[in-house]
């Protein structure tokens, strides 16, 4: 991957990894933008993009994106805030609909057309798998270090119920994976690089995807 071109890098992770907090600095560190559910949504829902309105963007113009992020900016920004106050709001929802999939990968994809970014799930390993300028990263955890972090960021009392909505939401993740693209998250062909977080730090991670970028 070369940085001195438009990139995308992907973050896959498992919850409870540290995933989304190293894609968040490594944007940071690259000076790129960062992207997850929480934006996607807030397009969805504050700009109202939806597949039609995709496509009118799209025959106006090709690169639509920089447009559009004018207009985000002009409107106040992502309204991601009121996503990050939400309990579960990086779990695939069972309503989630096969047109509100691929809204969301039309938005990516118009993202990445614009501009370099990070991109933290949402089957982005898929997505950019034939991206001429990409980098697919998977973030893994030992089970325990997931359980202590969850119980921590969710305010989850007990090991056994922390566990227990980890493996949830596990499944969750990958019916969701599955179901839109066929393509199993677990399957570490689909990466470029795999990171396991065991007596790792979030900053550890990061300076592991720059020196492998080189």
């Amino acid at each position: 991957m070369n940085t001195s071109e438009k990139f995308v890098i992907t973050i896959n992770r498992e919850l409870g990894s540290g995933g989304k907090t190293v894609a968040k600095k490594l944007a940071e560190k690259l000076g790129v933008p960062y992207y997850d559910k929480a934006h996607l949504q807030s397009l969805e829902d504050k700009e109202g993009l939806n597949d039609k309105e995709i496509e009118r963007l799209k025959s106006k113009k090709r690169t639509w994106w920089p447009d559009l992020k004018k207009i985000v900016e002009l409107d106040g920004g992502f309204a991601v805030s009121i996503y990050d106050n939400l309990p579960n709001y990086a779990v695939p929802e069972k309503n989630d609909t096969d047109e509100k999939f691929r809204t969301e990968q039309e938005i990516l994809k118009g993202i990445a057309d614009a501009e370099s970014c990070v991109v933290a799930g949402r089957c982005s390993f898929v997505t950019f798998k034939d991206h001429p300028n990409h980098l697919n990263v998977w973030i893994q955890s030992p089970l325990a270090y997931r359980v202590e972090r969850v119980m921590k960021k969710k305010g989850i009392a007990s090991k056994e119920e922390a566990e227990k909505f980890i493996k949830e939401v596990d499944k969750l993740c990958e019916d969701y994976a599955v179901r839109h693209t066929g393509a199993s998250r677990y399957n570490t062909r689909n990466y470029d690089l795999v990171i396991s977080m065991e007596g790792k730090t979030e900053e550890d991670a990061v300076d592991l995807i720059l020196k492998h970028i080189g």
